[in-house]
């Protein structure tokens, strides 16, 4: 029999009636008896539990962050990545940019643009949140803000002998003869007021609108097959015929 301060009952009946063993459990008299005749955990067994829970908590947690550290975007990446390789930009970029003096790798931070641009186009602290998000293949650590500006002056001051070596690089896959090739203009429309000296941003007909608007003029030479060759950037207010 279980009694304590309350009426008494046998053991079989606690047993059938869940809520007395629980209402029983509650009293620290019932409860002792009710841990001797092991109907309820003692207090050594609801340690263990509570800690065995605790623990399976805490590896489900580290799991869980364990596997968001290692799932990285690696396919677009990858696919690039090997094109790059193939079109030889790699070494061409590394030729147009060496420099002895330089202590950041241009060409992996130029790349790594390139890629952004094409998987998710964003600023350069967004490029560096989403570099935080692939598996770039030989990719420098620690890249910073700063580093990818600094690639871009590089870029800049080289733009010249950059393209030189790309054109060079390229030539192969297209026309030896470059017997044909296309130029095309197309307007580029702008919004906002604001002026700079030698400003391309101008009023001219925009070929969108149909309509007059500030904008600049944007050339593309190509080839017979469509490859861009080259790129030209014109006032918005200039003629056609005399961006050839």
């Amino acid at each position: 029999m279980i009694g304590g301060n309350g009426p008494e009952v046998s053991v079989g009946a606690a047993l059938r009636d869940g809520d007395f063993v629980r209402y029983a459990a509650d009293r620290p008299h019932d409860r002792e008896r009710l841990e001797s005749a092991h109907l309820i955990p003692g207090r050594e067994a609801r340690s263990r539990r509570k800690r065995s829970r605790t623990g399976a908590s805490d590896r489900l947690s580290s799991t869980a962050a364990a596997v968001r550290s290692v799932v990285l975007g690696y396919g677009d990446v990858f696919a690039l990545h090997e094109l790059w390789k193939d079109l030889g930009f790699d070494r061409a970029l590394s030729r147009a940019l060496r420099s002895g003096k330089r202590e950041i790798d241009v060409e992996a931070l130029v790349r790594a643009m390139v890629f952004n641009r094409l998987c998710d186009p964003a600023s350069k602290l967004g490029c560096l949140r989403w570099l935080e998000t692939v598996a770039m293949p030989a990719m420098p650590e620690g890249v910073t803000h700063q580093h990818l500006l600094r690639a871009m002056d590089a870029l800049t001051d080289h733009a010249e002998r950059v393209e030189m070596e790309l054109a060079r690089q390229i030539r192969p896959l297209v026309d030896r003869d470059l017997a044909v090739v296309f130029y095309d203009l197309t307007t580029v429309r702008i919004h906002g007021e604001a002026e700079l000296e030698d400003d391309l941003r101008a009023y001219g007909m925009n070929k969108e609108l149909g309509g007059v608007a500030r904008q600049f003029v944007l050339g593309v030479v190509q080839t017979a097959e469509g490859l861009p060759l080259m790129h030209t950037v014109h006032p918005g207010n200039v003629a056609e015929t005399k961006t050839l």
